[in-house]
């Protein structure tokens, strides 16, 4: 639709415009363009919880942007933990814990390709602007890298809801983009691309599949061995599992840290990992080991399908084969 490709064309402008400002005036008005064209993009969703995620996104939003003019305006008076506060409110736009609450919620409300801009999209712009306050909000980040690890890993053990699964997923996911964003900018630029490609794979499958409830991965018309073995794939990529792409930025991040002093924290960020996979395998297997028989209203034609199972399929190769290139030139 029209009006959906100038929503998302102001939402990358006012993304870019934040990442590339010179003030925090400037960034706080990319943040604003970005959230108020991302809000009409949750309201085109025809489910019943679309009205209700798109105020809790704004309200949630607002409060973090009316933090930020406030730090920022402390900062100027070089008031004390200004800094501080200034991180809170990027923290809180990106959904890290503790102040994670807002987005599994939000998420449950939300459309899957609507919850590919959320979890990538929407956290670039945050994460970069935290950049700049990592020397004064040190403990701080420290304290939501370990925190964040835990809940992502915790939160999504008793979750049958697919999108909320995957928002506590980025969730930790987020954790290991501020270890690394603590490291180096490069590293963190590593990570979210890989991030967003597996992320995004898994959540298109789960788009055309129309599955939104673990359930539906089991009793669904696309019930295929190339598919269920694409998913699975593309999971335990997500889960940082080796020999699969997403093991490489992990790789990275851990010896970084064991070298930089942070052992303490890669304890909690790999303890959050191997119980991510845990729930990342509960999905996997049963689709494997489970079947249910086709009824005559699930019949999908195969065009569709064959789409569907290529764009994963190219999806994946792109993370196999940037891999060891990343890798070569990190």
């Amino acid at each position: 639709m029209p009006s959906h490709l100038l929503f998302i064309s102001t939402l990358l402008f006012g993304m870019l415009m934040a990442v590339s400002s010179s003030s925090w005036f400037t960034a706080w008005m990319g943040l604003e363009l970005n959230l108020l064209s991302f809000i009409p993009l949750i309201s085109s969703e025809t489910n019943q919880f679309s009205s209700e995620a798109s105020l809790k996104y704004f309200l949630t939003q607002a409060l973090a942007s009316a933090m930020i003019l406030l730090a920022s305006s402390a900062m100027v008076a070089e008031i004390m933990f200004s800094s501080y506060l200034l991180s809170t409110a990027l923290l809180i736009k990106m959904g890290a814990a503790p102040f994670h609450m807002w987005f599994p919620m939000v998420a449950e409300g939300l459309g899957w390709l609507q919850f590919i801009i959320l979890s990538t999209i929407q956290k670039i712009a945050p994460m970069a602007l935290i950049s700049y306050t990592i020397d004064n909000s040190y403990w701080l980040l420290i304290m939501v890298i370990s925190t964040s690890a835990m809940v992502g890993a915790l939160g999504g053990i008793n979750q049958l809801m697919l999108r909320k699964l995957m928002s506590y997923s980025s969730i930790g996911h987020t954790a290991w983009m501020l270890a690394a964003l603590l490291i180096s900018e490069s590293l963190w630029m590593i990570y979210f691309g890989i991030y967003c490609i597996t992320s995004s794979t898994i959540a298109l499958f789960f788009y055309y599949k129309q599955a939104y409830h673990v359930g539906h991965l089991i009793s669904s018309a696309f019930h295929t061995t190339p598919q269920s073995c694409i998913m699975f794939m593309s999971l335990l990529s997500l889960g940082g599992l080796p020999p699969f792409t997403g093991f490489l930025p992990k790789w990275i991040t851990i010896q970084e840290l064991a070298t930089s002093s942070y052992s303490f924290m890669a304890f909690f960020l790999i303890l959050g990992t191997l119980i991510n996979l845990y729930y990342y395998l509960r999905l996997t297997l049963s689709s494997f080991m489970l079947s249910s028989s086709m009824l005559k209203w699930q019949f999908v034609q195969e065009s569709s399908v064959s789409a569907m199972t290529m764009i994963m399929m190219f999806l994946n190769i792109i993370g196999l084969m940037i891999s060891p290139i990343v890798y070569m030139v990190y």
